[in-house]
C-alpha cells in the first residue's frame, strides 16, 4: 500500500508539467491535458489488463490532434476521441490485440521519429519567444516561418528555455531524487519571476498570460482551480466558435482521425505494455488492455480530457518507484486533482519557453535517434526504404498518411521477398533415392515456399515447359506450408494441362493443412493424379506407371 502511494505521488509529480505541455503542444489550453490525465488514469487503471500503465496524454498524439483542433476545433477534438474510444473497445472485442504486433519495427521507429521532430519544430516559436503572424499548416510553412522569424527573438525568452533545458538535461547529474521535470520547471519559474520583479521591461509569457478561462462571469488567466465536469463534447465550440452540434456529415469527416487514434493509441499502449511486462515480470492481456483504452477514451471527452494512451517514460518512472498495481494510476491522478485544486495559480506563473524546452526534451527522448540510426546502418535496403517512407510522410504531410504508406509498402516489399524465396526446382533423383537409374520419362520438381496468390503463377509457369518426352511429374510438396485459393486455380491448370498431354502427376510430401486444401478442391480426384508420401515412394510408383503404358504399347 505505502510502495503505491509513494509511486503514486511521484509519478503524479512528473506527470503534472508534461500533461500541461502536452495539451498546448496539441492546441488545446492546458487544463485539457491535466483532466484527461486524471480521468484516464483512473478509468484505464481500472479497466485495462496492465498492473502497472500510466495512462493520459502522450507526445505521440501530437502531430494527429493539432490538425483536429485547427480543423474541428476543441468539440471536434473531444468527439473524435469518444469515436476512437468506440473503434478500441471493438478491436479489443474482436481479439485484434495481437496483431497490432505485426506492425514493422520500421514503421514504428519512422513515424515515432518523425513525430518527434514534428513536435520539436513547432516548439521552436515559444523557445525563442518568436511573432509569427502566419505559421501555416505544412512543415514547410512553419518552418519558414519560423527562419523568417528568428532574427526578432527575445532573448529573455531564449534564456528562460535555456536555463530550463539545461536543468532537464543535468539535474539527474546533481543525484536528487526530484524529479527533473518538477525541478527545470521550478527554476524557470523562479527566474522568470525574480527578472520580471529585478529587470525593467523584462517579461516572458506565462500560461497565465497566453490562456484564460471564464468561471461565475469572471474571465481569468491560467488554468482554473476546479476539479473536471461533466458536460456533452458536442456542446463545445467547433472552429467557429460556437457549439460544433452532432451529424452525419460531421462523423464522416471525424472517422479518419479517430481511425488514427485510435490505431496510435493501440500501438502505444501495448509497447507500452511489453515494457511494464519485461520490467515487472507481468502479463498483460492485449485485448484487454484495448478495451480498457477504449472505455477510458470514450469516457474521458465528458469531462475535457482529450486522447489517452499509456505513456511508457511515466509507467518506468511507476515501475521504478515501487508500484505493484493500478492503485499507483489512480493516486498519480488524484495528485493532479490536488494540484489543480490547490495550486492552479502558480501553475499560471510558468513560462511557455519553459514548457517548449521541456517539449523538446521529451521529442528528444521518443525520437528513437539511435535506433534510427541503426537501422540505416544494418537494416536491409526495403527496411530502410519503409523507415524514410514513415518518417519524411510523417513530416511533410501526417501521421495517416505515413503508417497507411508505410504499411503498404511494408507489404508489398514482404509479397516481393515471399515470391523470390518460393520456387520450383527440378531434382536429380541420383541424389535423393537408392535406385538412381530413373527413366528420362520421370521428372521431380521440388516447390519450395508458401503458395500464395504472389508465388503461385511465378513458380508454377516453370512446369508448363517439362520436355515432350516426359510421361509422370513428381511434385514434391514437403517444404510447402501453406497453399491459398490463386495457387490451388494456378495448380489445378496444370493438372488440366498435363492431363491434356498425357502426363500423369504424383503429389508427395504434403503436409496436413494443404493435403485438405488440394482435396476439398477436387484436385486429386483426377484419373491422372495420385498421393505418395515421400519422393522415394513416388518414384517407385512412376515406375510402375511407366511399365504398364510399356506393356500396353
Amino acid at each position: 500500500m505505502r510502495a503505491n502511494l509513494m509511486a503514486g505521488l511521484t509519478v503524479g509529480i512528473v506527470a503534472l508539467p508534461l500533461s500541461m505541455a502536452l495539451a498546448i503542444a496539441s492546441g488545446v489550453p492546458p487544463q485539457h491535458g491535466l483532466y484527461t490525465a486524471i480521468v484516464a488514469g483512473i478509468v484505464i487503471a481500472l479497466t485495462g489488463s496492465s498492473r502497472l500503465n500510466i495512462s493520459g496524454p502522450t507526445a505521440a498524439f501530437v502531430v494527429i490532434l493539432l490538425p483536429i483542433v485547427h480543423q474541428f476545433g476543441l468539440g471536434g477534438l473531444l468527439l473524435s476521441g469518444f469515436i476512437a474510444g468506440v473503434i478500441l473497445v471493438v478491436m479489443g472485442l474482436l481479439r485484434l490485440g495481437t496483431l497490432i504486433e505485426l506492425v514493422p519495427y520500421p514503421v514504428t521507429v519512422g513515424f515515432t521519429s518523425g513525430i518527434a521532430v514534428v513536435i520539436a519544430t513547432t516548439q521552436l516559436k515559444d523557445f525563442f519567444g518568436l511573432s509569427i503572424e502566419s505559421e501555416g499548416h505544412s512543415f514547410v510553412d512553419k518552418a519558414v516561418g519560423i527562419v523568417s522569424a528568428l532574427p526578432e527573438f527575445q532573448w529573455q525568452e531564449l534564456a528562460i528555455a535555456l536555463l530550463t533545458l539545461l536543468t532537464l538535461l543535468l539535474w539527474n547529474r546533481t543525484g536528487s531524487r526530484t524529479p527533473a521535470h518538477l525541478a527545470a520547471l521550478t527554476l524557470g519559474t523562479v527566474a522568470a519571476w525574480l527578472g520580471s520583479r529585478m529587470l525593467d521591461g523584462v517579461s516572458v509569457h506565462t500560461v497565465a498570460s497566453t490562456f484564460e478561462y471564464t468561471m461565475n462571469g469572471i474571465t481569468a488567466g491560467g488554468i482554473p482551480p476546479i476539479a473536471p465536469r461533466f458536460f456533452w463534447p458536442w456542446q463545445q465550440p467547433g472552429p467557429d466558435g460556437a457549439p460544433i452540434g452532432l451529424s452525419w456529415e460531421l462523423f464522416g469527416q471525424l472517422a479518419g482521425p479517430a481511425i488514427a487514434i485510435a490505431l496510435l493509441g493501440a500501438i502505444e499502449s501495448l509497447l507500452c505494455a511489453v515494457v511494464s511486462d519485461s520490467m515487472a515480470g507481468t502479463r498483460t492481456d492485449p485485448n484487454r488492455e484495448l478495451i480498457g483504452h477504449g472505455i477510458g477514451n470514450m469516457v474521458v471527452p465528458f469531462f475535457g480530457g482529450i486522447p489517452a494512451t499509456a505513456a511508457i517514460a511515466r509507467t518506468a518512472t511507476n515501475f521504478r518507484s515501487g508500484a505493484t498495481n493500478p492503485l499507483a494510476s489512480v493516486i498519480h491522478a488524484l495528485v493532479i486533482l490536488a494540484a489543480i485544486l490547490l495550486l492552479a495559480p502558480l501553475l499560471g506563473h510558468i513560462p511557455m519557453a519553459a514548457m517548449a524546452a521541456l517539449l523538446m526534451v521529451v521529442a528528444w527522448n521518443m525520437s528513437e535517434a539511435r535506433h534510427f540510426i541503426h537501422i540505416l546502418k544494418v537494416a536491409p535496403r526495403h527496411d530502410i526504404l519503409v523507415l524514410l517512407t514513415c518518417f519524411s510522410l510523417t513530416v511533410l504531410i501526417d501521421m495517416e498518411v505515413a503508417v497507411a504508406a508505410g504499411m503498404a509498402l511494408a507489404s508489398v516489399l514482404f509479397i516481393k521477398r515471399m515470391i523470390e524465396l518460393t520456387g520450383v526446382n527440378l531434382i536429380n533423383p541420383g541424389h535423393e533415392h537408392a535406385d538412381a537409374d530413373v527413366p528420362e520419362e520421370i521428372v521431380i520438381y521440388d516447390i519450395n515456399g508458401p503458395m500464395f496468390f504472389g508465388a503461385a503463377q511465378n513458380a508454377l509457369k516453370t512446369l508448363v515447359s517439362i520436355r515432350s518426352e516426359v510421361k509422370v511429374v513428381v511434385l514434391d510438396l514437403s517444404d510447402v506450408p501453406m497453399i491459398d485459393m490463386t495457387a490451388m486455380v494456378a495448380m489445378q491448370s496444370i493438372v488440366n494441362n498435363l492431363a491434356a498431354r498425357g502426363v500423369s502427376l504424383i503429389f508427395c510430401g504434403l503436409t496436413a493443412e494443404v493435403r485438405l486444401k488440394l482435396k476439398q478442391s477436387g484436385m486429386l480426384s483426377g484419373a491422372s493424379v495420385s498421393l505418395k508420401r515421400n519422393r522415394g515412394d513416388s518414384i517407385d510408383a512412376a515406375k510402375v506407371m511407366l511399365s504398364g503404358e510399356k506393356k500396353e504399347g
